[in-house]
Parts: structure tokens; C-alpha cells; sequence
């Protein structure tokens, strides 16, 4: 995959690369908290969620990670992971709803007309924030067979080299969005935390990985699960409303 870049670049100090990189064989640990650190809050949206792990589906690229209700580690709290990579080599990801209020074309300006609005950078995750990580959605109909610096992860949803042409890639894609960062799993370490009820394990909309930063997006994504499930979307916002 198009590695995050990494040569010194302007604004908040993101760094870039042309280099590639082909599996998670470097990534980095997204969670640091041992499990007796972990804060959990027992609860009917919990039950719920364990009543559905019948109907989960399989990690892989392009699912979403949804974190779960008692999952309150600042981090990873009421967040959604799309699933960029998920092999032997181990897992890596990005968060969609964590906006940052650094505007693209402070950083990268030549791709500041092709991101979706707001048009800023948004947090990926805790691994290497100073490196950049970039998805598309690719326009209905739209081939990339022949384009350099596109990779298909699953669908529409495409990983791309910020090293590429702008100008060719916007033709081609509904919007683009740029990570700061990212979130990393070594090899069982995801697989852990689906087993500690961490995450719950949903499809992706092609256009999730660029929704606007006002969408709800955690909440959205789990209106749209079949029930019990997609009970847990009024789960409130500030724990002690419980």
C-alpha cells in the first residue's frame, strides 16, 4: 500500500513519501492500555451488542470498526475505524470522525480543491501523526485500471499516493480525504479486543470515509445495523446522562 509519506513537508508538520509499502509489517500499537487499565460501564446497549455477535462479520479491508459503548479510552471513544489493511502481518486503519482544524492547503496544497468538505486534515490515529494517509471514493463507474497512485482497498473506496497527479485523480474520484496518523494492530492484537467487546464489526458505505465532520458518524453507522443493534444510537454522548 501507499506508505504514509515522510519527507519534512509545511503546516503542522505532516511528512511525506512516494515510497510503498505492502503489508502492516511496521505498524505501529494503537492501543497502550493494559486491560486492567481499561474503564468499562456495564449497561443494556452491552447486551445488546453481545446478543448480535452471532451475525458479526470477519475483519478485512474495508470494514468498519465501530467502538463500543464502554469503550471510554479518549482515543477510541465513540470512534469508527475504517479497516485499510488486515492480514498476517497485522492490522491498520484510520479513524473517520476525528477532524483536526488544520486546512489541507496549509499542508498539502495541491490537493486542497480535491478533498471532501471541510477540506482538513483529520486525526487517523496515535501511530506516526506526522505522516499522511489518503482515501478516496471513487465517482460511480470510474476505472482506475492504468492510473498511477490509486489502489483499490475494497469498492469504490481507494488508498491514494499523495505523490500523484491531483488534476487526474479528481476526475476521477467524488472526494478525497487526508489522515494524520493512523491506527495499528499487531498481528492478534485486534483480534483480542473483538474478543474484550472492544469493537463491533460492520460494512462501509463507499462514501463513509468521507463524510462530513458534522455528521454524528458513530451514531449513523449504527442506525443503520439491524436491531438489537442499531439500538445502541441513542447510547448519550456524556456518561453520567446514564
Amino acid at each position: 500500500m501507499p506508505a504514509p509519506r515522510t519527507t519534512p513537508g509545511p503546516g503542522c508538520g505532516i511528512h511525506t513519501s512516494a515510497q510503498t509499502r505492502s503489508s502492516c509489517d511496521d505498524v505501529g500499537v494503537a492501543r497502550g492500555d493494559e486491560p486492567d487499565e481499561r474503564q468499562t460501564h456495564g449497561g443494556h446497549g452491552d447486551r445488546r451488542r453481545r446478543q448480535s455477535r452471532d451475525g458479526e462479520q470477519v475483519v478485512r479491508a474495508g470494514s468498519l470498526l465501530v467502538s463500543a459503548t464502554d469503550l471510554v479510552e479518549p482515543t477510541f471513544r465513540r470512534t469508527v475505524v475504517y479497516v485499510v489493511e488486515h492480514n498476517e502481518g497485522g492490522s491498520l486503519g484510520v479513524v473517520l470522525n476525528r477532524p483536526n482544524d488544520t486546512p489541507v492547503t496549509d499542508v498539502l496544497p495541491r490537493w486542497s480543491e480535491v478533498a471532501a468538505a471541510p477540506r482538513t486534515l483529520f486525526v487517523g490515529g496515535p501511530v506516526k501523526r506526522d505522516a499522511a494517509l489518503c482515501l478516496g471514493t471513487l465517482r460511480v463507474g470510474a476505472s482506475i485500471t492504468g492510473v498511477p497512485g490509486l489502489r483499490r482497498v475494497d469498492g469504490r473506496v481507494v488508498l491514494v499516493d499523495l505523490d500523484s497527479d491531483p488534476h487526474r485523480v479528481g476526475q476521477l474520484v467524488e472526494g478525497i480525504r487526508i489522515f494524520a496518523g493512523y491506527a495499528g494492530w499487531t498481528f492478534g492484537q485486534l483480534e483480542g479486543e473483538l474478543q474484550n467487546d472492544d469493537w463491533i464489526v460492520v460494512s462501509a458505505l463507499p462514501t463513509d470515509p468521507i463524510t462530513p465532520a458534522r455528521s454524528d458518524l458513530w451514531a449513523e453507522v449504527l442506525r443503520r445495523q439491524p436491531l438489537p443493534l442499531s439500538l445502541l444510537a441513542t447510547h448519550p454522548i456524556e456518561l453520567e446522562r446514564n
